[in-house]
């Protein structure tokens, strides 16, 4: 026991199902899924006394109706007595393993369980069907504790210029990057496609991936009735999949507790470092709204932590909702972009099931840890529009300075500038940031983040037919418009 103390946390069992069933009714449930992910979590550490010992399960807020999913996988599992945790959406997932390796640390736990499923696929073959996929009722079961966002995803002046689903949000950001980063809109898409071609490639080699065809630079970059646009300039396969039937467990428990159980060595994979921002602005506020000193800050930390520079790790998962997400972090860690990116096919041929994919992440990671006991592997979360983010470090082997674990909140919130937001500005605006929103496979309408006098924000948007055209041809970030009712033109 000689290089760790007893307490420290460790990962001893990872797993990760999903099901491909057509039949709704064959297919298993959100929670059924999650307990099917725990059990063979269990099984990969060759301990199923793990999971009578747990005396936490955390879960993160899924599209399911559970109130306190923890406490049926508790009954199920023989945890009756488990303190149960239900983080809310808008709540970092990382939050969660950080929380479970904490536990641990103090000795407060000695072994914590951290779960995730969705069975969107199941209920999208009942929708066919014309049907609805059925859950356990449980709705007026509170969990113990509730983790909450601190403040809001977005703004009614955001909403009321057409902006709803992330992918519009995340569009804009990426106009904005690639306006500051001075790339043509040509080059951005060529950028984009061909990192997402790459993912595809990952993904078919990955068998625990949703999908199993690679897919070619082009087919992802040009909008097809099988690739609609979204918001120019993403298309359907630039979009996080969440259509899936996908699960993950993790099982982590102090080091003593490994030894006692016989976990065999091989099999354990320790948090090194991670850090966290949980500072919250809406993605309009944001000065550099190209920008993202959250994944600077904690990247900074978990690399000072861990003594090992990002561009030195061959393992790494960036978190890959967007392109956006992924090009920001390689910006902000100051990332040269050589090596693949993730080790799971990312969110759109990985799979992104909507509150889970960074247990996903780790158990993909784990397993590759295992296979090179020598590396260390990165992986990294956003919650909302960019709004939090995280880093985590693992290997085979302690940091050895211990398990660290860094809040960057404070420091972001005194590194970022925030923007007053107006709703109905009339005058001119400078564009910031832009995207062309599709509604089938028809332009809609063009949504912008504009700079006004007086250091203030606003969004509007247009409709105009040859606005809509010119605006996805050449670079608008910069323009001068005129702004009027929530709207704007020339």
């Amino acid at each position: 026991m000689a290089e760790y103390d007893p307490t420290t946390p460790v990962l001893v069992g990872v797993a990760a199902v999903q099901q491909k069933l057509e039949d709704y009714h064959q297919a298993l449930e959100p929670i059924a899924l999650m307990e099917q992910a725990l059990r063979l979590a269990a099984a990969d550490a060759d301990s199923e006394s793990l999971l009578a010992r747990a005396g936490e399960i955390l879960v993160p807020k899924g599209i399911w109706s559970y109130s306190d999913p923890g406490r049926l996988l508790a009954g199920a599992l023989g945890c009756p007595s488990a303190t149960t945790v239900l983080g809310e959406i808008g709540v970092s997932q990382q939050t969660l393993i950080n929380r479970a390796c904490a536990q641990i640390a103090s000795g407060e736990m000695e072994v914590v369980l951290v779960t995730g499923a969705e069975a969107k696929y199941r209920s999208l073959c009942a929708a066919k069907a014309g049907a609805e996929a059925g859950e356990t009722s449980q709705l007026e079961v509170e969990p113990d504790v509730t983790l909450l966002p601190d403040d809001e995803l977005w703004s009614e002046v955001e909403s009321a210029a057409g902006l709803g689903m992330p992918v519009g949000y995340y569009a804009i950001m990426d106009s904005a990057l690639r306006h500051s980063q001075g790339l043509t809109v040509e080059q951005h898409r060529d950028q984009m496609a061909a990192m997402y071609a790459r993912f595809s490639e990952i993904a078919a080699a990955n068998p625990e991936a949703w999908s199993d065809q690679a897919v070619s630079a082009e087919h992802i970059r040009e909008a097809s009735d099988a690739n609609r646009m979204l918001a120019f300039p993403y298309t359907k396969l630039h979009n996080s999949q969440w259509n899936v039937d996908q699960g993950a467990g993790l099982i982590l428990c102090a080091a003593r507790v490994a030894e006692e159980l016989g976990i065999e060595r091989d099999r354990w994979v320790f948090p090194r470092a991670s850090a966290e921002s949980n500072f919250m602005s809406v993605v309009a506020s944001r000065a550099d709204l190209g920008g993202c000193p959250g994944f600077r800050l904690a990247g900074q930390a978990v690399m000072e932590a861990a003594g090992i520079d990002f561009n030195d790790i061959r393992l790494r998962e960036l978190y890959s909702c967007f392109p956006y997400a992924v090009r920001a972090q390689l910006q902000e860690f100051g990332m040269d972009g050589g090596g693949d990116l993730s080790v799971t096919g990312g969110m759109t041929f990985g799979g992104g099931p909507l509150n889970n994919f960074v247990f996903q992440a780790t158990v993909r990671m784990t397993q590759l840890l295992r296979q090179q006991p020598d590396d260390v592997g990165l992986v990294t979360t956003v919650s909302g529009m960019l709004t939090k983010q995280a880093c985590a470090l693992w290997s085979a082997t302690p940091n050895p300075g211990g398990w660290i674990c860094e809040d960057v909140t404070g420091q972001v919130r005194e590194a970022s500038v925030i923007r007053e937001l107006v709703a109905n500005y009339q005058g001119e605006g400078y564009v910031a940031g832009y995207t062309v929103l599709y509604q089938g496979s028809e332009p809609w309408r063009a949504v912008a983040i504009f700079d006004l006098p007086g250091e203030r924000r606003t969004v509007a948007y247009s409709e105009q037919p040859v606005l809509l055209q010119s605006m996805q041809e050449r670079e608008f970030c910069g323009e001068v418009f005129t702004l009027a009712e929530g709207r704007f033109g020339h």
